[in-house]
């Protein structure tokens, strides 16, 4: 049996409103939903629309979620799928919100994709693997990916990302073997997610060369450290462990050596 409208009420929250029902508080609306229904007082609701209406304010509050949630920057379906799931909305509530989105055009992960690589190229030391990964974890699919990739990502901005990362990484460890060096080079920029062939061809367009002094200079740092630290056992283990060391740091024999030669003159 329908029952009247008899208050229209606002609530505390802008856009929101109290219904009444012959006289007593039946169910909350958004203005939007009250405005689609045409709702005004004295109005007749029967129980099928009292659900419709409740229904459709459901999807404009989980809508509104989502709209607040797209303010702050893009997201994936993904993204805002897992923030509504956090605000209790139920799965039919966050399909029809996610298909209101799509309509809208605010929800679209191609978009996303080429965006996120595009800032990704521009802006940080990522290499396509790590970006790839990301977006991965961010729920676009592989096809999505891979052609963001191909159209932002292409092999001359990968080598020149490269390029720069393996700069600085090679200022990093300057002060360690170079044979060390150029390992924590390389795996630093697999690390970023640079492709091996990618990598090399970084590596040789820098044309690194090892210090004589400088490689000199780490030798004998590093290796007095090692041969105080060592002071405890005999001369010969002190010796041993200390080149061993030395080696393992990726320093040349000959160097080492020489190293140990002047430990023992000085003894």
């Amino acid at each position: 049996m329908p029952a009247k409208v008899t208050l229209i009420q606002a609530q505390k929250r802008s856009g929101r409103y109290n219904i009444y029902l012959d006289g007593k508080y039946a169910f909350p609306i958004s203005e939007s939903v009250m405005i689609k229904f045409r709702v005004f007082k004295g109005m007749e609701i029967d129980p099928e629309l009292q659900m419709q209406m409740m229904a459709a304010d459901d999807i404009s509050r989980a809508y509104t979620r989502a709209l607040d949630y797209l303010s702050h920057q893009l997201r994936t379906e993904k993204e805002v799928h897992d923030k509504l799931v956090t605000e209790e909305i139920e799965e039919p509530v966050i399909e029809a919100t996610m298909k209101k989105l799509r309509e809208m055009h605010l929800l679209d992960d191609q978009q996303y994709a080429a965006a996120y690589v595009r800032t990704a190229k521009n802006t940080s030391e990522k290499g396509p693997r790590v970006i790839r990964q990301t977006l991965r974890q961010k729920g676009v699919g592989e096809q999505l990916i891979d052609d963001a990739l191909a159209e932002q990502f292409q092999a001359d901005d990968r080598l020149e990302n490269a390029t720069a990362m393996a700069k600085k990484l090679a200022k990093r460890y300057q002060r360690q073997a170079f044979k060390t060096m150029l390992q924590k080079v390389r795996q630093g920029l697999m690390t970023k997610g640079f492709d091996s062939d990618t990598i090399t061809a970084a590596m040789d367009s820098l044309d690194l060369e090892p210090d004589v002094d400088e490689q000199w200079d780490a030798l004998v740092q590093q290796g007095t450290k090692l041969w105080q630290r060592n002071r405890k056992y005999a001369f010969s283990e002190r010796a041993m462990r200390t080149k061993r060391n030395l080696y393992q740091k990726g320093f040349l024999m000959d160097d080492i050596n020489k190293f140990i030669d002047e430990q023992v003159a000085d003894e």
